[in-house]
């Protein structure tokens, strides 16, 4: 399978995450606690980041794919 994570990263420090397979942000931080909080309860942040597995993973994993196959 695919995964999406989409992470958040001030001075190396991951705040704040998405990850596709559980489908919700997660904070690491207090601040991205707080913030994971409020974006997943907002439908259209969090629908913007589910569409991400779509729009990005497998539009790009079919293009690589198919790459590798011209290439055997």
């Amino acid at each position: 399978g695919i995964e999406y994570i989409d992470s958040y990263v001030f001075n190396k420090v991951e705040h704040i995450r998405f990850n596709s397979t559980v489908g919700r942000f997660v904070g690491y931080t207090e601040h991205g606690v707080k913030n994971a909080e409020a974006w997943n309860s907002d439908a259209g942040i969090l629908g913007q980041e589910q569409a991400g597995l779509e729009r990005f993973c497998k539009h790009n994993a079919d293009i690589y794919y198919s790459a590798i196959r011209d290439k055997t």
